[in-house]
């Protein structure tokens, strides 16, 4: 019902940066962390699986990595000590070089030593390559140690009596053949190189798939997210503003929502009467009555996150598309024990099963099995609300599914003074450039039969209008807004520079519009300010309408009677009629034109529906029409019913058309009127044809008009 909510703070859209309130950094923590619990429950297995592995493979190729760089780094700094020792000598070239034999820690131990060079080459920003030639008896002994013997040599070469014989040099300074000579050596050691070397490359791939792994992970999560926040997602009740208390009007409607809050808070009381959980609700009503919102004010007061979903989402056209996201609907709400699902646009839930679609009929089958579970005790508490449009009138509820819903809220359109509260309190949020004092009463009668979410609107298209204009929010731009809103964008271009049509629409309008004059002048009896306060009429234009494709318009409020008699659907006859009568009068049958055609497709409805489902005409009182609906007869017509609703059809056309022959001078004079001015008010209209009359009593005379008061 945000419709109706007094509160003037607009709740926040869903995924806004206002749903954090304070900007709390742990509450941020919680929502991240539910929402991933939430996409979490609903995947398959596999993908959890896949998950859980790669989030273990982070971590572990991460620690791998991090274990063989320390190691690196320990043998790097050993390599740099050595080479913080005193003694620099060139490599002596003149001395043979053999292989040794054994370990260089126990040559050196048995052997007199003449001097030690250690060549080194850096290979990576840790890590170093290193030769030991060992220079005793004549003869160069070439070592490539180990990891733990290079420890070892850098620990003992401390205190060791070969310490004073070290020298170190880096392979880049040496010449040539020197180089040629290593070359040699390299092939000597192909297989023995130190383990810090092979595992230079493995701690670098390691480190850079822990990296790709996180990165990929961190991506995934997030485009999995994006897409699970906009469709599925649980607004928490701190989210929603307004309450249960602030709605305007609709004082049954909230009765019957606080009666599902107090069997929800006292269910326990209510089960020992043997009463069960109001968990299954079903909100049905026109659109722009509030269900959603009010819904979220429900969740407000319980003080339960809800899901937002739209039924139309569960139409994915394949079997077991519905059901499946029905499947992930349910298992979050399971995690969350305690909650509303709320889903909207429901009406095909409603139809009976049993049609083409295959795929519609297992979403069905799925939601009912669903509606039934949340019934039992070993399942979670949550509380189920569907709202649609669904008219039970024209369509059949499947009745399986009717009985899933303990509880049957039915909206409805504003009354009177429902609709002068709801329009006065969305002024008053504006209340600085409202003008003081309005008058609302005519507002409200031609906001008959709407919504809500129309008057919301047109008080918005209003302000609009005023802020262009430069001007404050009076009655006459609020009746600007509700032709904007009610009739639609016109414009003047269509017909602005083709004469020929613009006098056949002011033809066309003023026989709608004087035939229902005609009708409320003779129930006024003559009195003129009852024919203004009555009249449906609120402005006759020539401005086309691109909403229903018509090149001018009645515009007219909805009728306060919600039964038609048939008398009433006589004069709604005659009134879509009056526009081709007139044309037929001043052009001829040849000169009708298609600028009728809604006229008659309105007309033939209305005509079907009084004989064809109300009986009218007959002898017998049947709708034959429900026969169409339950799928027993045919929605062709029968010639009987043909031909009654032709010969009425013919009837009431024929007293339409004389009734505007008697106002032929009349319509000359109105509609010269309307094409100079391009739209004229009721109000207008009414004193042009006293005008009209009071020049032409001769004229009243002759074709029986009554003689104006």
């Amino acid at each position: 019902m945000s419709d109706l909510s007094v509160s003037s703070t607009p709740t926040p859209e869903f995924g806004s940066k206002d749903e954090q309130p304070n900007g709390s950094l742990w509450l941020s923590i919680k929502k991240a962390v539910s929402r991933f619990s939430d996409w979490f429950v609903i995947q398959s297995n596999a993908v959890k699986f896949l998950l859980i592995a790669v989030a273990l493979m982070i971590p572990a190729t991460g620690l791998y990595s991090a274990v063989l760089w320390q190691k690196q780094a320990a043998v790097a700094e050993q390599v740099r000590a050595m080479a913080s020792a005193d003694g620099i000598a060139a490599f002596d070239t003149t001395q043979p070089v053999v292989f040794g034999t054994g370990s260089v820690l126990s040559f050196l131990q048995s052997n007199p030593v003449d001097r030690i060079t250690v060549i080194y080459k850096p290979l990576m920003w840790n890590v170093s390559e290193r030769f030991i030639l060992v220079s005793s008896g004549g003869k160069q002994y070439a070592y490539y140690p180990s990891d733990m013997e290079t420890k070892i040599f850098a620990d003992k070469a401390v205190s060791a009596p070969w310490s004073g014989k070290l020298s170190f040099i880096p392979r880049a300074d040496l010449n040539a053949s020197s180089l040629e000579l290593l070359e040699k050596l390299d092939q000597g050691f192909a297989g023995a190189r130190p383990q810090s070397e092979k595992d230079a490359w493995k701690a670098g791939v390691s480190g850079v798939l822990s990296a790709a792994l996180t990165l990929g992970l961190l991506g995934f999560l997030a485009f999995q997210l994006k897409g699970q926040f906009k469709s599925l997602k649980f607004i928490e009740p701190a989210q929603v503003s307004g309450s249960l208390t602030d709605l305007v009007g609709m004082d049954d409607i909230k009765g019957e929502v606080a009666q599902i809050k107090d069997q929800y808070m006292r269910r326990a009381e209510y089960a020992e009467y043997g009463i069960n959980k109001p968990f299954n609700v079903m909100f049905s009503g026109p659109a722009g009555t509030g269900k959603t919102k009010l819904a979220s004010y429900l969740a407000k007061e319980l003080n339960l996150p809800i899901l937002f979903h739209s039924a139309v989402n569960l139409e994915t056209g394949y079997v077991g598309g519905g059901a499946n996201t029905l499947s992930r609907i349910v298992a979050m709400a399971k995690r969350r024990k305690r909650c509303i699902v709320f889903l909207d646009e429901a009406q095909d839930l409603f139809m009976k099963r049993g049609g083409h679609r295959k795929f519609d009929d297992d979403t069905q089958n799925m939601l009912l099995a669903v509606l039934d579970g949340v019934r039992t005790k070993s399942d979670a508490e949550i509380i189920w609300i569907v709202a649609s449009n669904f008219n039970s009138e024209q369509m059949q509820m499947d009745e399986a599914m009717l009985r899933r819903f303990q509880m049957k809220v039915d909206f409805r359109l504003p009354n009177r003074e429902e609709r002068l509260a709801i329009i006065q309190h969305y002024l008053s949020q504006r209340a600085e450039k409202v003008l003081p004092d309005l008058d609302l009463r005519h507002l409200v009668e031609i906001t008959e039969g709407r919504s809500p979410a129309d008057l919301e609107t047109i008080v918005n298209q209003a302000g609009i209008t005023a802020v262009q204009a430069g001007i404050m929010i009076g009655a006459d731009t609020l009746m600007q807004a509700a032709e904007r809103v009610m009739v639609g964008n016109v414009n003047t271009n269509t017909t602005k520079e083709r004469e020929r049509d613009r006098r056949v629409i002011a033809i066309h309008e003023w026989g709608h519009f004087l035939v229902d004059f005609e009708a409320e002048r003779k129930k006024a009896g003559g009195n003129w300010d009852q024919v203004l306060a009555e009249m449906k009429t609120i402005k006759i234009s020539l401005k086309a309408n691109p909403r229903n494709n018509a090149l001018g318009f009645v515009f007219h409020k909805q009728g306060a009677n919600l039964l038609k008699t048939k008398s009433d659907i006589e004069h709604d006859v005659r009134v879509l009629l009056g526009g081709m009568a007139n044309e037929e009068l001043f052009f001829g049958e040849e000169g009708t034109t298609n600028g009728a055609h809604n006229d008659i497709t309105r007309v033939t409805k209305l005509l079907h529906h009084a004989v064809g489902e109300m009986g009218m005409y007959r002898k017998t009182r049947l709708n034959f029409g429900a026969l169409a609906n339950d799928g027993h007869g045919s929605k062709s017509l029968d010639e009987e019913t043909r031909s009654i609703m032709e010969a009425q059809s013919e009837r009431l056309y024929g007293e339409t058309k004389a009734m505007l022959g008697r106002l032929k001078p009349l319509t000359e004079h109105l509609a010269g009127k309307l094409m100079d001015a391009g739209e004229m008010s009721l109000r207008e209209a009414l004193h042009e044809i006293r005008s009209f009359e009071a020049a032409c009593y001769t004229f009243n005379s002759k074709v029986g008009l009554q003689p104006a008061a």
